[in-house]
């Protein structure tokens, strides 16, 4: 097999996203400044009930750009669970606020209510609730912790995309939400993300950020266009002999992007965050929003094939519940040989997914810089050692998904 099968090299892309990438970049005109960004964020607003939305060039610029609107003073913490990407905790560094994490459920992967309630303090004025691979938490507990302690709600929404708690859409629980459409998301432009509030003054505030950050450079437009061409026209046909090394050499050569910049693996900002979305991206998230109703639809029939097939076995799976409408963006289970599993299946050009190999991923970042404590949250250690996740997305279909569940069971024993 020389064609991966993959978990997160541009996932989503199906013939005609890639085409539209390869038609934009050779219309440069189209790349910054558009009406496709106020498009977007116009149809995203009204998909959901939302008041306000908008874009910007990735996740963690939306999730600044909330944070700076909330004029914190400097040093005020933010509640955010480990278990999860150095994206969330950076942008409460560079906003000048310190992070304070809390562990979380191993039943669901979500924030640990129990956990949140210690480690309140005085200076406490955010909780940032993630919704983990695509299943909402406990929106129930954490409205309660919220208002008892006057903490300001935002949500994480970057692996949920069209989930829902109690039939209420993800992102409308809180006084702002973001949301990601990086390479590996629900949908995807590859970079992008969106800031959404129901507050006339923050949206103000936003409006104002927004404004001000401006668009990112056109060689870093062209980088991100360039992503789905060069990786299912190259790379992926043909992964299993030399595609991984042209992967390497591509971003070597800056001609394709990384997910995460070293910089902040060190809790630095790179210079082009943060940025509004431009033109060029927002088209491919708007004809990938399009279709996100039949890419959820795919995630829960996979997921679903997964629980019937696993069940019995040494894995042990995601717990559902019965409140809450869960989009699987990656269905993870639990297994005391997860790393060895993933390396093996590596090898057999299976790319599982390793999320989260740490506590804060990628596992190279740098945890003191991230202001992670080791020990300050065991049950997110102990997630970190025996997860693994399997794909969902719209490019695995029977054979694929056959070939999984087959060394799934060959190698959990």
């Amino acid at each position: 097999m020389i064609k991966p099968i993959s978990i997160s090299l541009s996932p989503n892309t199906e013939p005609d996203d890639v085409w539209l990438a390869f038609w934009l970049l050779f219309q440069p005109w189209k790349w910054g400044k558009g009406r496709a960004t106020e498009k977007l964020e116009k149809v995203f607003a009204e998909r959901f009930g939302i008041n306000h939305a908008y874009a910007f060039n990735s996740g963690r610029s939306s999730f600044l750009a909330i944070l700076d609107s909330l004029e914190l003073e400097k040093e005020d913490e933010i509640l955010l669970q480990a278990f999860t990407c150095n994206a969330v905790p950076n942008p409460v560094i560079w906003a000048g606020l310190k992070p304070v994490y809390v562990d979380c459920r191993e039943d669901d992967f979500n924030i640990d209510i129990d956990d949140l309630e210690r480690k309140i303090t005085s200076k406490s004025k955010a909780v940032i609730v993630q919704h983990t691979f695509g299943m909402p938490a406990d929106m129930d507990k954490i409205l309660e912790a919220c208002e008892k302690h006057g903490l300001i709600l935002i949500e994480d929404c970057a692996h949920a995309l069209g989930a829902a708690y109690k039939g209420r859409q993800v992102g409308t629980f809180g006084k702002a939400a973001f949301f990601s459409f990086s390479r590996d998301k629900i949908i995807s432009s590859v970079y992008g993300g969106m800031a959404v509030t129901n507050d006339d003054k923050l949206a103000r505030k936003i409006a104002e950020f927004q404004e001000k950050s401006g668009y990112p450079v056109g060689l870093w437009v062209a980088q991100q266009l360039f992503h789905p061409i060069g990786l299912n026209w190259k790379i992926l046909p043909t992964y299993g002999v030399f595609g991984k090394y042209v992967l390497v050499l591509f971003q070597n050569l800056h001609l394709l992007s990384k997910a995460v910049h070293k910089k902040e693996k060190r809790g630095l900002r790179p210079g082009y965050f943060p940025k509004r979305m431009p033109n060029a991206l927002a088209m491919l998230a708007l004809h990938q929003l399009r279709k996100l109703e039949r890419f959820n639809a795919h995630r829960k029939q996979i997921a679903q094939k997964y629980f019937a097939t696993l069940q019995n076995t040494s894995f042990s799976l995601p717990q559902e519940f019965p409140e809450r409408e869960n989009v699987f963006l990656r269905f993870v289970v639990k297994h005391e040989k997860a790393h060895e599993i993933i390396k093996t299946a590596w090898k057999q050009n299976i790319l599982l997914g390793d999320w989260y190999t740490s506590v804060l991923v990628p596992s190279d970042t740098q945890l003191d810089k991230m202001q992670y404590k080791k020990g300050s949250c065991p049950m997110a250690e102990k997630l970190s050692a025996i997860t693994f996740n399997l794909p969902t997305h719209i490019r695995i279909k029977e054979k694929e998904l056959n070939k999984i569940i087959e060394y799934i069971k060959n190698n959990g024993s």
